[in-house]
Protein backbone atom coordinates (compact mmCIF):
# COMPACT_ATOMS: atom_id res chain seq x y z
CA UNK A 1 0.00 0.00 0.00
CA UNK A 2 1.50 3.32 -1.17
CA UNK A 3 1.47 6.27 1.95
CA UNK A 4 -0.86 8.19 -0.52
CA UNK A 5 -3.52 5.19 -0.03
CA UNK A 6 -3.34 5.46 3.45
CA UNK A 7 -3.90 8.91 3.69
CA UNK A 8 -7.57 9.66 4.98
CA UNK A 9 -9.39 10.45 2.11
CA UNK A 10 -11.47 14.00 2.25
CA UNK A 11 -14.99 13.90 2.53
CA UNK A 12 -17.08 15.86 0.04
CA UNK A 13 -18.27 19.13 1.50
CA UNK A 14 -22.37 18.82 1.75
CA UNK A 15 -24.36 21.08 -0.72
CA UNK A 16 -26.38 23.94 1.63
CA UNK A 17 -29.60 23.58 1.49
CA UNK A 18 -31.50 26.94 0.54
CA UNK A 19 -33.86 28.11 3.12
CA UNK A 20 -36.90 27.27 0.57
CA UNK A 21 -35.89 23.75 0.30
CA UNK A 22 -35.37 23.49 3.90
CA UNK A 23 -38.79 24.70 4.56
CA UNK A 24 -39.98 22.14 1.69
CA UNK A 25 -38.36 19.17 3.42
CA UNK A 26 -40.17 20.34 6.86
CA UNK A 27 -43.44 20.88 5.80
CA UNK A 28 -43.08 16.95 4.14
CA UNK A 29 -41.79 15.81 6.93
CA UNK A 30 -44.47 17.00 9.66
CA UNK A 31 -47.50 15.91 6.28
CA UNK A 32 -45.75 12.28 7.18
CA UNK A 33 -45.66 12.14 10.62
CA UNK A 34 -49.27 14.21 10.37
CA UNK A 35 -50.37 10.82 7.81
CA UNK A 36 -48.87 8.11 9.72
CA UNK A 37 -50.59 9.67 13.52
CA UNK A 38 -54.18 10.08 11.81
CA UNK A 39 -53.57 6.43 10.07
CA UNK A 40 -52.62 5.14 13.33
CA UNK A 41 -55.37 7.26 15.50
CA UNK A 42 -58.12 4.78 14.82
CA UNK A 43 -56.80 2.07 17.22
CA UNK A 44 -56.79 4.13 20.02
CA UNK A 45 -60.61 3.44 20.05
CA UNK A 46 -60.00 -0.44 19.84
CA UNK A 47 -59.48 -0.73 23.39
CA UNK A 48 -62.17 1.93 23.96
CA UNK A 49 -64.72 0.28 22.03
CA UNK A 50 -63.63 -3.01 23.86
CA UNK A 51 -63.91 -2.02 27.83
CA UNK A 52 -66.16 1.12 27.88
CA UNK A 53 -69.26 -1.20 27.62
CA UNK A 54 -67.83 -3.29 30.70
CA UNK A 55 -66.60 0.07 32.32
CA UNK A 56 -68.66 0.66 35.98
CA UNK A 57 -68.56 4.72 36.14
CA UNK A 58 -68.93 6.28 39.75
CA UNK A 59 -72.49 6.87 41.12
CA UNK A 60 -74.44 10.15 38.70
CA UNK A 61 -72.62 9.42 35.81
CA UNK A 62 -74.41 10.63 32.47
CA UNK A 63 -75.03 8.19 29.64
CA UNK A 64 -72.00 6.98 28.71
CA UNK A 65 -71.74 9.81 25.63
CA UNK A 66 -72.49 12.49 27.48
CA UNK A 67 -69.81 11.24 30.64
CA UNK A 68 -67.16 11.13 28.26
CA UNK A 69 -68.06 14.15 26.70
CA UNK A 70 -68.50 15.79 30.01
CA UNK A 71 -65.13 14.23 31.98
CA UNK A 72 -62.21 16.37 31.87
CA UNK A 73 -60.18 13.55 33.51
CA UNK A 74 -59.33 15.98 36.66
CA UNK A 75 -59.43 13.05 39.18
CA UNK A 76 -61.43 15.24 41.85
CA UNK A 77 -64.17 11.96 42.22
CA UNK A 78 -60.95 9.71 43.06
CA UNK A 79 -59.31 12.05 45.49
CA UNK A 80 -62.60 12.51 47.74
CA UNK A 81 -63.65 8.81 47.76
CA UNK A 82 -62.98 7.67 51.06
CA UNK A 83 -62.81 3.98 50.19
CA UNK A 84 -61.06 4.90 46.82
CA UNK A 85 -63.28 2.93 44.56
CA UNK A 86 -62.58 4.94 42.00
CA UNK A 87 -59.56 4.50 39.95
CA UNK A 88 -58.79 6.47 36.08
CA UNK A 89 -58.13 4.09 33.38
CA UNK A 90 -54.74 3.74 32.07
CA UNK A 91 -53.23 3.92 28.64
CA UNK A 92 -54.32 0.35 27.24
CA UNK A 93 -58.20 2.45 27.41
CA UNK A 94 -57.18 4.20 24.56
CA UNK A 95 -58.99 7.66 24.12
CA UNK A 96 -60.37 6.51 27.48
CA UNK A 97 -57.29 6.89 29.21
CA UNK A 98 -58.39 9.19 32.26
CA UNK A 99 -61.62 8.23 32.22
CA UNK A 100 -63.15 7.26 36.35
CA UNK A 101 -64.36 3.45 36.59
CA UNK A 102 -64.83 1.64 39.44
CA UNK A 103 -63.51 -2.35 39.63
CA UNK A 104 -66.19 -3.39 42.09
CA UNK A 105 -64.86 -6.88 42.71
CA UNK A 106 -61.27 -4.91 43.98
CA UNK A 107 -63.42 -2.12 45.65
CA UNK A 108 -66.83 -1.50 45.42
CA UNK A 109 -68.54 1.68 46.46
CA UNK A 110 -70.48 1.23 49.99
CA UNK A 111 -71.33 4.82 50.50
CA UNK A 112 -68.84 5.42 52.99
CA UNK A 113 -68.91 9.52 52.40
CA UNK A 114 -72.68 9.11 53.12
CA UNK A 115 -73.80 12.11 50.33
CA UNK A 116 -72.05 10.49 47.44
CA UNK A 117 -68.82 13.20 47.23
CA UNK A 118 -67.53 12.03 43.69
CA UNK A 119 -71.04 13.63 42.42
CA UNK A 120 -70.33 17.10 45.11
CA UNK A 121 -66.83 17.32 43.57
CA UNK A 122 -67.26 16.81 39.76
CA UNK A 123 -66.62 20.34 38.61
CA UNK A 124 -68.07 19.55 35.22
CA UNK A 125 -71.71 17.40 36.05
CA UNK A 126 -70.66 14.48 34.55
CA UNK A 127 -71.52 13.34 37.86
CA UNK A 128 -74.86 14.57 37.85
CA UNK A 129 -75.70 17.16 40.89
CA UNK A 130 -79.77 16.05 40.49
CA UNK A 131 -80.41 13.23 42.72
CA UNK A 132 -84.18 13.57 42.60
CA UNK A 133 -84.51 9.58 40.84
CA UNK A 134 -82.89 6.59 41.65
CA UNK A 135 -81.64 6.19 38.02
CA UNK A 136 -79.24 9.00 38.31
CA UNK A 137 -77.50 7.97 40.50
CA UNK A 138 -77.77 4.08 39.24
CA UNK A 139 -74.30 2.84 38.42
CA UNK A 140 -75.83 -0.65 37.04
CA UNK A 141 -77.71 -3.20 38.05
CA UNK A 142 -76.95 -6.35 39.88
CA UNK A 143 -77.01 -10.18 38.47
CA UNK A 144 -76.56 -13.66 39.56
CA UNK A 145 -74.17 -15.25 36.85
CA UNK A 146 -73.25 -18.35 38.57
CA UNK A 147 -76.02 -19.66 40.75
CA UNK A 148 -74.52 -23.26 40.60
CA UNK A 149 -71.72 -22.04 42.56
CA UNK A 150 -73.53 -20.04 45.44
CA UNK A 151 -73.02 -21.49 48.36
CA UNK A 152 -76.61 -19.85 49.40
CA UNK A 153 -78.49 -21.94 46.98
CA UNK A 154 -76.51 -25.20 47.95
CA UNK A 155 -78.00 -24.11 51.30
CA UNK A 156 -73.98 -24.27 52.48
CA UNK A 157 -72.56 -21.54 55.22
CA UNK A 158 -69.71 -19.34 55.21
CA UNK A 159 -66.51 -19.47 58.01
CA UNK A 160 -63.97 -17.18 57.88
CA UNK A 161 -62.98 -14.24 56.11
CA UNK A 162 -64.58 -13.36 53.12
CA UNK A 163 -61.82 -12.66 50.60
CA UNK A 164 -58.90 -14.32 52.09
CA UNK A 165 -56.03 -12.49 54.35
CA UNK A 166 -54.65 -11.07 51.18
CA UNK A 167 -57.32 -9.08 50.06
CA UNK A 168 -56.80 -5.59 50.02
CA UNK A 169 -60.77 -4.59 49.70
CA UNK A 170 -62.03 -2.22 52.31
CA UNK A 171 -65.69 -1.80 53.74
CA UNK A 172 -68.03 0.23 56.10
CA UNK A 173 -69.33 -2.15 58.95
CA UNK A 174 -72.00 0.16 60.80
CA UNK A 175 -71.98 -1.91 63.95
CA UNK A 176 -68.26 -0.69 64.11
CA UNK A 177 -68.04 2.28 62.56
CA UNK A 178 -70.47 4.01 60.59
CA UNK A 179 -68.39 6.57 59.01
CA UNK A 180 -64.50 4.35 59.03
CA UNK A 181 -64.42 1.54 56.66
CA UNK A 182 -61.49 -1.36 57.77
CA UNK A 183 -60.07 -4.00 55.68
CA UNK A 184 -62.55 -6.86 54.65
CA UNK A 185 -59.59 -9.85 56.23
CA UNK A 186 -60.42 -8.02 59.45
CA UNK A 187 -63.99 -8.86 59.57
CA UNK A 188 -64.49 -12.48 59.87
CA UNK A 189 -67.98 -14.66 59.69
CA UNK A 190 -69.50 -17.38 60.72
CA UNK A 191 -72.64 -18.28 59.18
CA UNK A 192 -74.98 -21.30 58.96
CA UNK A 193 -76.28 -20.03 55.39
CA UNK A 194 -74.06 -17.88 53.40
CA UNK A 195 -75.84 -14.52 53.07
CA UNK A 196 -73.03 -12.34 52.60
CA UNK A 197 -74.05 -10.55 49.52
CA UNK A 198 -77.68 -9.67 51.18
CA UNK A 199 -76.39 -8.99 54.62
CA UNK A 200 -73.08 -6.35 53.52
CA UNK A 201 -75.49 -4.64 50.75
CA UNK A 202 -75.68 -0.90 52.06
CA UNK A 203 -79.19 -0.39 50.39
CA UNK A 204 -80.92 -3.28 52.58
CA UNK A 205 -83.44 -5.91 51.20
CA UNK A 206 -85.09 -3.66 48.99
CA UNK A 207 -81.95 -3.93 46.86
CA UNK A 208 -81.26 -7.47 47.32
CA UNK A 209 -82.44 -10.73 49.43
CA UNK A 210 -82.55 -14.09 49.89
CA UNK A 211 -85.40 -16.01 48.77
CA UNK A 212 -86.48 -19.98 48.69
CA UNK A 213 -85.89 -21.85 45.55
CA UNK A 214 -88.82 -22.18 43.52
CA UNK A 215 -90.53 -25.00 44.26
CA UNK A 216 -88.98 -25.92 46.85
CA UNK A 217 -90.01 -27.59 50.56
CA UNK A 218 -91.04 -25.85 53.32
CA UNK A 219 -87.85 -27.17 55.28
CA UNK A 220 -85.36 -27.09 52.29
CA UNK A 221 -82.38 -24.54 54.09
CA UNK A 222 -81.26 -23.05 50.37
CA UNK A 223 -81.94 -19.73 49.45
CA UNK A 224 -81.37 -17.60 46.43
CA UNK A 225 -80.39 -14.19 45.93
CA UNK A 226 -82.84 -12.26 44.41
CA UNK A 227 -81.98 -8.56 43.05
CA UNK A 228 -84.59 -5.86 43.78
CA UNK A 229 -86.03 -2.69 42.36
CA UNK A 230 -83.84 -0.70 45.03
CA UNK A 231 -80.16 -1.90 43.71
CA UNK A 232 -77.91 0.84 42.21
CA UNK A 233 -75.03 -1.44 41.30
CA UNK A 234 -72.42 -0.07 44.06
CA UNK A 235 -70.92 -3.63 43.91
CA UNK A 236 -70.45 -4.47 47.37
CA UNK A 237 -72.46 -7.90 46.55
CA UNK A 238 -69.51 -8.39 43.80
CA UNK A 239 -66.82 -7.63 46.18
CA UNK A 240 -67.75 -10.03 49.15
CA UNK A 241 -69.14 -13.21 47.51
CA UNK A 242 -66.44 -15.62 48.73
CA UNK A 243 -66.11 -17.56 45.72
CA UNK A 244 -63.62 -17.05 43.08
CA UNK A 245 -65.02 -15.80 40.32
CA UNK A 246 -67.74 -14.17 41.75
CA UNK A 247 -71.22 -15.79 41.79
CA UNK A 248 -72.80 -12.09 41.77
CA UNK A 249 -71.83 -9.09 39.35
CA UNK A 250 -72.83 -5.58 38.45
CA UNK A 251 -73.48 -5.01 34.77
CA UNK A 252 -73.17 -1.21 33.86
CA UNK A 253 -75.61 0.69 32.27
CA UNK A 254 -78.20 -2.01 32.88
CA UNK A 255 -81.74 -0.77 34.62
CA UNK A 256 -83.52 -2.79 36.64
CA UNK A 257 -86.87 -4.50 35.23
CA UNK A 258 -89.38 -6.28 37.10
CA UNK A 259 -89.37 -9.54 36.74
CA UNK A 260 -93.37 -10.35 36.25
CA UNK A 261 -93.62 -8.32 33.45
CA UNK A 262 -93.20 -9.65 29.88
CA UNK A 263 -90.13 -8.24 28.06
Amino acid sequence: MSPSDARPRKRKPRKRLSRQEQRRRSILRAGLIGAVLLLLQPLAFLPWARRARARLRPPGALDEARFLGACIKCGQCVQVCPVEAIELADLDEGFGVGVPFIDARAQACDFSCDALSCILACPTGALSHDLKTKEEVRCGLARVVRPDACRARRGEGFRGVARGEDFAGRLRYPSIDRWEAIPVREYPYDLPLCDLCVRECPIGDRALRLEPLPGAADDDPRRTPVVGEDCVGCGVCEMICPEEPSCIVVEARVQWQDPRRPA
